[in-house]
C-alpha cells in the first residue's frame, strides 16, 4: 500500500499489485509497475497530476480514505485514543464505526496482539468504514485482531461478551443517544478501564454524563479541543489562519474503578 499525494494535499491510497486498476481522479494505470519505474519519494505523472509516492501511514490513510458518515477528525481522535489510554494488547469495543476515522487510530495503537470490535447498526456505513480498515490492514501487516458485528451495541452486549470474556480496556461510543450502550456495556469493563462518548451538542453530553454515573463510571474529564491553525503572512512571517474556531464535538471520558 502506497499514498500518492499531489502538491495540494490530496491523498489517493492505492494497493499494489501487478494489475490494471481505476481509481478515481486518477484514471487507469498499474501501482506496481508505477513503483518499477520510480522509487518512494519520487514523482509520478498521472492525469496530469505530478504526485509524489509516500509510504501509506496513519495521516495517509486518514486524507485518502472512503467517505460517508460524519467522520471523526484526527483533533478529536487523538485524544480520545490518549485518554482512553490505549495501547498494544489491549481489547477495544468501538460502536458507531461509520467511516472509521476514529477505528483508523484505534487500529494504529493496538499492535498485533491488540483486538479490535467494531460495531456498526447501518449496512451502508458499515461497508464503507470497513472498506478503510481493510486498507488500513493491508498497509500496516502487523495491526490487531478485528472482529465486526452488526447490530445496536446495546443489543450485542451478549456477542462482545462471548468474544471478549476477559472484558474490555476501552469502549468508544459514537451514535445519537449513548445512554442505552453505556448501561449494557458499563459492565463489561475491567476494573480501570475506560469509556468515551463522542458528543456533538450538550444535551448528548449531558445525558451521557448522567448515564456513565448511573452506571458506576467515574466520569474522568469532559469538554471540547480547540483547534487554531496557523498560516503564512502574504507580507511574510507566519500568523493564526483566518476563519472561525470550528465546533465539532464534546467528549467525555469515564472509567470504571470497582472491581
Amino acid at each position: 500500500m502506497v499514498a500518492l499525494v499531489a502538491q495540494d494535499g490530496r491523498t489517493w491510497t492505492v494497493n499494489v499489485a501487478d494489475e490494471d486498476v481505476k481509481i478515481k481522479g486518477l484514471g487507469v494505470f498499474n501501482p506496481a509497475q508505477m513503483l518499477e519505474e520510480h522509487s518512494v519519494g519520487g514523482l509520478v505523472v498521472l492525469a496530469g497530476k505530478e504526485l509524489t509516492i509516500l509510504p501509506a501511514g496513519l495521516a495517509e490513510l486518514r486524507r485518502g480514505m472512503l467517505r460517508r458518515a460524519q467522520t471523526i477528525g484526527d483533533k478529536d481522535a487523538g485524544i480520545l485514543v490518549a485518554r482512553l489510554g490505549i495501547g498494544r494488547d489491549d481489547t477495544v469495543l468501538e460502536a458507531g464505526l461509520g467511516s472509521a476515522g476514529l477505528g483508523l487510530h484505534i487500529t494504529r495503537a493496538l499492535g498485533p496482539s491488540g483486538h479490535h470490535i467494531t460495531v456498526e447498526p447501518r449496512e451502508e456505513h458499515a461497508k464503507v468504514g470497513l472498506d478503510n480498515l481493510n486498507r488500513a490492514a493491508v498497509a500496516w501487516p502487523d495491526g490487531p485482531h478485528h472482529t465486526h458485528i452488526s447490530g445496536l451495541a446495546q443489543d450485542v452486549a451478549e456477542d462482545v461478551k462471548s468474544i471478549a470474556p476477559q472484558g474490555l480496556d476501552a469502549v468508544a461510543l459514537d451514535m445519537a443517544d449513548h445512554t442505552p450502550s453505556i448501561a449494557a456495556l458499563a459492565p463489561l469493563l475491567r476494573a480501570g478501564g475506560r469509556l468515551a462518548c463522542y458528543c456533538p451538542v450538550t444535551s448528548q453530553l449531558e445525558r451521557a454524563w448522567e448515564a456513565c454515573e448511573a452506571a458506576g463510571l467515574a466520569v474522568d474529564w469532559a469538554g471540547e479541543i480547540m483547534e487554531r491553525p496557523w498560516s503564512r503572512a502574504s507580507r511574510g512571517g507566519v500568523r493564526p489562519a483566518n476563519g472561525p474556531f470550528g465546533h465539532t464535538a464534546f467528549l467525555l471520558i469515564a472509567q470504571r474503578r470497582s472491581a
